[in-house]
């Protein structure tokens, strides 16, 4: 048995995006068999920030902030602070070649998240310039090295330290992450070296012992290069 054709609700009216419409006569049809042609490509577009909390983050200060190519970071910096951390370095990086102005406030870091974000300021082509304001303490020291330009605020304080750590797991796994966490630190502690021009037995020992700088201190130990001091330029409207 044969179903009654549906007719149509829109009785003569125009069809909407997407209904099916009647063949057009004047366009031949497509033989059996062949693919439909491929559908014209999307224009590009621009480089545009990347936000990983749309409910209260970033709020009008912060966009002002990177508008002027200024990223803050503090507090502690976990695995989701990392990523956007990183994804304000490289969105300001695609979007121009002006120098970014990094200023690392009172920062703590875990060892993985201050390699992530000390990979990508490798691979970033922009200038970055950072400055230090409060402590900073154990791997966050390594996202500073990682700067080609140092500066410290005059109270900013440094304390070289190893980082905290947890782990539950059998034996084998257990060794597994000592060894992976020793690599790990050699590198941080192969960076500090290779910026403070001292050994890599140095800078273990001293975060061993807790070692602790003032900013002064730290221009002598090579951590950062100067104090940083009051711009002379006038202030952008």
């Amino acid at each position: 048995m044969t179903s009654p054709t549906a007719a149509s609700p829109w009785h003569g009216q125009a069809v909407p995006p997407g209904w099916p419409s009647p063949p057009d006569p004047q366009r031949p049809p497509r033989p059996p068999g062949r693919p439909a042609p491929p559908p014209p490509p999307l224009p590009p577009v621009s480089p545009g920030r990347v936000w990983s909390d749309f409910g209260c983050w970033p709020d009008p200060l912060q966009e002002r902030l990177l508008q002027h190519r200024i990223v803050i970071a503090s507090g502690e910096l976990g695995d989701a602070a990392a990523t956007r951390f990183c994804a304000q370095l490289l969105t300001l990086d695609a979007e121009g070649s002006g120098a970014i102005q990094l200023e690392l406030m009172n920062l703590s870091a875990g060892l993985d998240a201050a390699l992530t974000v000390i990979g990508v300021l490798d691979v970033v082509r922009a200038p970055v310039r950072a400055f230090a304001a409060g402590h900073l303490r154990g791997p966050a020291i390594g996202v500073l090295a990682a700067c080609p330009q140092r500066r410290a605020h005059p109270n900013a304080t440094f304390t070289l330290s190893e980082p905290r750590t947890g782990f539950n797991g059998t034996a084998t796994e257990l060794t597994a992450h000592e060894e992976r966490l020793a690599s790990m630190l050699d590198a941080l502690h192969q960076r500090l070296a290779a910026v403070t021009g001292r050994a890599p037995g140095e800078i273990r020992e001293d975060a061993r012992r807790g070692r602790f700088l003032t900013a002064a201190q730290a221009v002598s130990y090579g951590l950062v290069q100067a104090i940083a001091e009051a711009s002379s330029e006038p202030a952008a409207p």
